[in-house]
């Protein structure tokens, strides 16, 4: 087993397909952009 493991130092999250989820799903492009902003706070915040 390693006694040290290098951890990124960089992550990069890409919010890419939620005006498209909405309107799959009858939304507005809008409601979509909300929703992947309530997401992404909620892994900024973990």
């Amino acid at each position: 087993m390693k006694k040290f493991v290098r951890l990124p130092t960089h992550v990069a999250i890409v919010p890419d397909g939620n005006g498209r989820w909405a309107e799959q799903r009858g939304f507005s492009r809008l409601k979509g952009h909300q929703a992947g902003v309530k997401n992404m706070r909620a892994i900024v915040e973990y």
